[in-house]
């Protein structure tokens, strides 16, 4: 599951009631169409409602020729309007084409007009104006040639703007001005000749263009982040300033520069040039420049490839609308960006690709283009076998071996010799076939909300990735490339040291992290936009390098590298990759080999093990201190580390609980001498579903906190002592075997229930030694430290309980509130809690997953209107439909797809369905949505089905209200932005606690409990620096007494005040260490009421209009909440004067 369409909550598909008119054919329309005004809930879709004759009308030949469209072009209508809907949203209306055309008109003529100069050396730039700078860095300055500037001889607009394919919001228009050949000499390929001559062309223009007053903004920039080939952009004036981007774009003549010298194979960028010094004098050849020679031949093609491109999209409109749609589906997953991105062009030149083989067809809809792209992408790998748009068998062109030697992923142009992948690294192309082999598995399960995770749903890096790394600053990179001998890379780059490095590294990390690893993708910022008067930035200036790791939770706890026999010759290489590290180690099976072994006791340190590989490879090859790695991947986990816990969040105190619970279960099955055998034993509490937020230690109380009562054996807190630890008993139902001699009434039952109860006890102390004490309705156990509370069931009680007997004797069948009570807990939850439990043997991230999302809810005092249960379940969808993601892996990246779930998802007009166990079809859940929609209005108001609660939420019935998942969501959508911009901060994410404090100044009297009668004090999201003795033994041992249970005075305070002024406000609190609760008065409270004598609780007697009224005295009733939790409460805080009447 995942976002429902967000479209459906905010633009429901109804249809308006026509307008009153004085025509009778106005007045038989409106009767035809008309929906009902009284929408029982506020912004819930309401089905239209038709007359029968508009109902059974004949469809009309175009609505058939629709049908059929919709039937062999898209797989459902409503695919078919959401496409329409998104191509209309991205697409430019036509009358800001007029415009746009008109300022594209006013530039080409201004270009035109701009003056030209006089002929200099290219080092003599003194012509310039000192309001002007060269937009590229010319390291070395030194180099030959001459310039002076001509007007162009073409302005030719390119790009996707002319084949109307670009898509909102950010509109930019190409524009290429093609160079006159006196500008240019034969030998400018040469040593960045032709790139300074296309700065000092942009630079000129600049500065005329920029005194010019239709242009609001004349701007440098990068084009696709390419520091050699800088941009003009340009902007209108005045209110369609932000209308369009209009870049501009120097490039040489069709046919200036051989080809042949710039095939991948050449070198045009000379050692002794570029260094300073000339090569050893052994014969060795020049480095290839590949990626030089390439961005040349980028500026040579653009007139070609626009053209190549119009013939092949011409007037096929699904072919426009598949690549619009492409370019939404990359933008989404932030693989079009800055250089080496899989950009908008790459995409419209494979559709011209398939085309021409015939794997597109030009009548095909723009799905099924989009369809057959990724289909491409995601069983095609580029970085094996290339691709050519070339049909030419001229010999003398390279072949497509010749381009896997120089670049990572090859797609050749119609000219055989320019490479469109040059600059798109194999991580990004890895990246870009794992995206699509996602979206095939999605559009291939044809789910209704397909269309939404597929292209409405945006995946940044810190939500698809589980770990993330942050290289700053990069200037170490420098030092990297020295160290890793890269002086090839850094010529054929023009001294860009982060392209240089960024293979190298990447596939440094992929060797090291190994089976840990299903993909590794980086992401560069695009370098931003400088004024004119102002230097390029700099490489160090582009911000930071981030690499993202997206782990395999099968290999990423693995503690072991194993390396090969110490006697192979490949020990030599693990030794060498490895440093320091490899170390030799006999092992069982007697052999000696080389190994790696990573330190990592608790799960939490294993999920990190990613992070020292990571740093020691880095500083071992490529001399980057640890300093200089920002890693983020567990900087959540302190928030569920318990008390003096600093290297583990729980799972192993979980275990260690679950493996007692299987201990009790198997004495339970092996009991003698009760009159009925057991016949299932089940957990039911959160605990033996992993998901408590702060698992429980094994306990042994001090008795010196306690007062002893000798006739009740039975521990007793003391007044003078802090409030003893929470010990909270843990659920388990044992089921006892059906037989005839069970009563069939509800309280004969209840009583032998009990006699099992006080039975159970006896067995479990006498056989095996256990601290046992019964109560009528369960046994509580003591074992190894840990409580369990034991409740006898029986299978057919809630059956007995829906009988309802008639007054004439007829029993019939109805759910009261008590037998779905005892259904809930004798049957439902023990299923979901061996469910839940079985998901995180699947799932090992799926424990601390819920925890932060239980932990976050809570800490924003919402935790008592949603149950255990309910959250429980969200976090369990964003494994079992994590679409369109990959489960998580980690903590962290569950985490803030929960906050994303949460406060998105159309709770109001959707279920959120989680196929527990994959026991439902498509074909049943399909049936469990349209019974949601039937019965809504009878629903609560968030819906959560699973195989075995199809039709009622049962764990939803008792809360959130309306009000409460509201703020839910809202606190959700602000704390997800917030969050994630801390951890992409290279700066560190600095206080990651921030999104955990609730929001105070929002209620209307805050209640400041003392610490000290605060059990869970330590709990809390801001850990005491000191807090208070809670009055338990450091060693645990055999106990003689059963601890205190539930003794908890915040929740007993709670309790007490909701029961006296549930009916005035609302309460809100944390039990996870809390200082404040929060008090909200209820809208209605302080409207004036009728004086009666059983309504007086709480009130004041006012007299108004001669009329005897009650109102809230809100003076006593603050009074009372310090009277009430007199010790525990220390002041009471009106926060707001909205109650004075």
């Amino acid at each position: 599951m995942g976002p429902a369409p967000r479209g459906a909550a905010e633009e429901p598909e109804l249809m308006e009631p026509a307008v009153e008119g004085t025509s009778k054919k106005g007045k038989k329309e409106s009767s035809k169409k008309r929906i009902a005004t009284d929408c029982p809930v506020e912004g819930l879709l309401q089905p239209v409602k038709l007359s029968r004759a508009e109902l059974y009308k004949e469809p009309t030949n175009e609505e058939l020729n629709r049908l059929r469209e919709t039937e062999s072009l898209f797989h459902s209508s409503l695919l078919r309007l959401q496409v329409e809907e998104l191509l209309k949203e991205v697409r430019l209306s036509e009358k800001k084409k007029e415009r746009i055309n008109a300022f594209l008109l006013e530039i080409k003529q201004r270009v035109m007009k701009v003056p030209s100069t006089p002929e200099t050396e290219l080092t003599d730039q003194a012509w310039l104006p000192d309001g002007v700078r060269v937009p590229l860095h010319q390291v070395p300055y030194t180099v030959k040639g001459s310039f002076h500037f001509l007007p162009p001889t073409h302005v030719t607009v390119v790009g996707s703007y002319l084949l109307d394919t670009c898509i909102r919001p950010d509109i930019n228009v190409d524009v290429a001005l093609t160079l006159p050949k006196e500008i240019l000499q034969d030998k400018d390929a040469l040593n960045q000749r032709y790139f300074r001559k296309r700065a000092l062309y942009l630079a000129h223009l600049a500065h005329h263009l920029a005194r010019d007053p239709l242009f609001g903004s004349v701007r440098f920039s990068y084009t696709k982040g390419c520091h050699l080939k800088p941009s003009l952009l340009l902007r209108p004036h005045g209110k369609d300033e932000r209308l369009v981007t209009v870049r501009l774009h120097p490039c040489p003549p069709l046919d200036f520069f051989r080809p042949c010298r710039l095939l991948p194979s050449k070198n045009n960028v000379r050692s002794a040039w570029y260094r300073g010094q000339s090569l050893p004098g052994d014969g060795s050849p020049e480095p290839p420049t590949p990626h030089y020679n390439t961005w040349i031949l980028q500026d040579v093609g653009l007139e070609s490839h626009v053209q190549l491109l119009s013939t092949v999209l011409g007037s096929a409109g699904g072919l426009k609308d598949g690549v619009a749609l492409l370019k939404v589906w990359l933008r989404q997953r932030e693989l079009d960006k800055g250089l080496g991105g899989f950009s908008g062009f790459i995409v419209s030149m494979l559709v011209a690709f398939l085309t021409s083989t015939r794997k597109i067809h030009t009548t095909m809809s723009g799905y099924q283009v989009l369809r057959s792209v990724l289909q491409f992408l995601a069983t095609t790998d580029l970085t094996v076998s290339g691709i050519s748009l070339c049909l030419s068998s001229d010999p003398s062109l390279p072949a497509l071996a010749d381009f896997h030697q120089a670049f990572s992923v090859v797609f050749l142009d119609s000219s055989g010799r320019l490479n469109l992948c040059a600059d798109v690294t194999a991580s990004t192309y890895h990246q870009v076939q794992h995206e699509a082999r996602l979206s095939m598995a999605l559009l291939d399960r044809k789910v209704d909300d397909g269309f939404q995770l597929l292209l409405m749903t945006p995946k940044p890096m810190i939500r698809a990735f589980d770990h993330v790394l942050h290289l700053r600053p990069l200037s170490r990179l420098q030092a990297a490339c020295h160290r890793m001998t890269l002086w090839p890379e850094l010529q054929d780059h023009g001294g860009d040291y982060v392209s240089a490095a960024l293979g190298p590294l990447t596939t440094l990390l992929e060797q090291g992290l190994g089976s840990r690893l299903h993909l590794l993708a980086h992401s560069r910022p695009p370098v931003s936009e400088w004024d004119i008067n102002q230097d390029p930035p700099k490489h160090r200036d582009s911000g930071t390098l981030t690499l993202g790791l997206l782990l395999r939770p099968e290999g990423l706890t693995s503690v072991l590298e194993l390396g090969p026999e110490a006697d192979h010759p490949e020990a030599a290489d693990f030794r060498q990759f490895w440093g320091s590290r490899s170390e030799l180690r006999r092992f069982q099976d007697g052999t000696i080999r080389e190994a790696v072994v990573w330190e990592a006791d608790s799960l939490a340190q294993k999920r990190l093990i990613p992070h020292q590989v990571v740093t020691h490879l880095l500083a071992l090859h490529a001399d980057i201190p640890d300093a200089c790695v920002h890693y983020v991947g567990g900087l959540l986990d302190s928030l569920i580390q318990g008390w003096k816990e600093t290297s583990s969040t729980g799972e192993e105190a979980l275990a260690a609980v679950v493996r007692c619970y299987d201990d009790l279960s198997r004495l339970l099955w092996g009991l003698e001498g009760l009159p009925l055998t057991v016949s299932a034993v089940q957990g039911a509490h959160p605990v033996l579903r992993y998901t408590e937020v702060f698992p429980p230690t094994a306990v042994q109380p001090a008795l010196s906190f306690y007062k002893y009562l000798r006739e009740r054996a039975s521990l007793l807190p003391r007044i003078d002592k802090p409030c003893p630890a929470y010990v909270e008993p843990m659920t388990v139902v044992c089921h006892l075997e059906g037989s005839g001699q069970w009563p069939q009434e509800a309280e004969a039952i209840r009583r032998v229930r009990a006699a099992f109860q006080l039975r159970l006890a006896e067995l479990l102390k006498q056989q095996h030694g256990l601290l046992c004490r019964a109560a009528a309705t369960y046994t509580d156990v003591l074992k190894d430290g840990f409580v369990f509370r034991i409740r006898v069931a029986y299978q057919k009680e809630p059956q007995i309980l829906r009988e309802m007997r008639s007054p004439e004797g007829m029993i019939s069948l109805r759910d009261t509130p008590a037998s779905l009570q005892l259904e809930r807990d004798t049957r439902q939850l023990p299923l979901l809690t061996s469910a839940l439990h079985g998901l995180q043997q699947q799932h090992s991230a799926f424990s601390t997953v819920a925890r932060l999302a239980k932990r976050w809810v809570r800490a924003q005092l919402l935790g008592d209107g949603l149950t255990d249960e309910c959250l429980d379940l969200v976090a369990a969808a964003l494994f079992l439909h994590p679409e369109p993601f990959t489960p998580p892996s980690c903590p962290q990246v569950g985490f803030l797809r929960f906050l994303y779930l949460v406060s998105t998802f159309d709770w109001r007009n959707n279920p959120l369905i989680v196929n527990l166990n994959n026991e439902l079809t498509a074909e049943e859940q399909v049936e469990m949505r349209s019974s949601f929609l039937a019965n809504r209005t009878r629903l609560p108001v968030l819906v959560i089905f699973t195989p075995q609660d199809r039709k009622s939420s049962v764990w939803t019935q008792d809360g959130p209200s309306p009000q409460i998942l509201q703020q839910l969501m809202v606190l959700a959508a602000k704390a997800l932005p917030v969050l994630e911009k801390q951890l992409m901060g290279p700066q560190g994410p600095g206080d990651i606690r921030t999104v955990f404090r609730p929001p105070l100044d929002m209620y209307d009297v805050l209640i400041r409990l003392s610490p000290r009668h605060i059990p869970r004090h330590r709990q809390a999201v801001d850990t005491p620096a000191a807090s208070f003795c809670r009055g338990l033994l450091s060693k645990s041992g055999p106990s003689s007494l059963m601890p205190v249970l539930g003794y908890d005075p915040p929740q007993l305070y709670l309790t007490q005040l909701r029961e006296a002024f549930g009916h005035l406000a609302l309460f809100f609190y944390d039990p996870h260490g809390g200082e404040v609760i929060g008090v909200l008065w209820k809208p209605t409270s302080f409207k004036p009421q009728p004086f009666k004598a059983s309504n007086t609780k709480g009130c004041v007697v006012v007299s108004q209009s001669e009329e005897t009224l009650t109102v809230p005295n809100v003076e006593a009733i603050l009074e009372d909440f310090t009277t009430l939790g007199e010790g525990l409460v220390q002041a009471v805080e009106a926060r707001s004067e909205r109650w004075a009447v």
